[in-house]
Formats: structure tokens, C-alpha cells, sequence
């Protein structure tokens, strides 16, 4: 069973084309895409925007590390910030 349909990958061999020519743009900023790997993402985003048979785009992982420092840095801005009294006029 394929991964890909032969529709989606032609959309990859247009866009690694048009980047190879020098057309290929990015979608938000309207840059120049030289990556490789940049033009595989446009054509697969694009062949998944048709409804053509795409493994779903991978989920971007974040890595949440603080250390003690930092946590209790925060807090302690934190604090300093909510101390503040307005001064009213009379």
C-alpha cells in the first residue's frame, strides 16, 4: 500500500521544479524558497489542501524545560510587579 498517490507527487516534482527555476515562493513572507526540503513541504501542503491521499503533517513537539532559576526569577518579577499602588489625586 502506498503512502503517497502519484497526484501528490507530482505536486512535489512541480514545486521541486519551481524551485530549482528560482519561482518558487513562500507562502506567508513571499520568499524565495531555495530549501530542498521547504519545496517537498509546499508540494505535500498542497496536495493535502486537494484532499489527495497525504500521511497527516507531523505535530511540532515543544520542549518545556525551566530550571529552578528561572521559575523562581519569574515569580519574584512577578511579585515586584503586583506591589505597585497608584497614587490617587485629590
Amino acid at each position: 500500500m502506498a503512502k503517497y498517490s502519484k497526484k501528490a507527487a507530482a505536486k512535489v516534482a512541480r514545486a521541486m521544479k519551481k524551485r530549482k527555476t528560482g519561482t518558487l515562493r513562500s507562502g506567508g513572507s513571499g520568499k524565495k524558497v531555495t530549501s530542498k526540503k521547504q519545496a517537498i513541504a509546499i508540494g505535500l501542503s498542497e496536495a493535502r489542501a486537494e484532499g489527495r491521499k497525504v500521511p497527516k503533517a507531523p505535530k511540532k513537539k515543544t520542549v518545556k524545560k525551566k530550571t529552578a532559576a528561572k521559575k523562581a526569577a519569574k515569580k519574584t518579577t512577578k511579585t515586584k510587579k503586583s506591589r505597585k499602588t497608584s497614587k490617587k489625586k485629590s
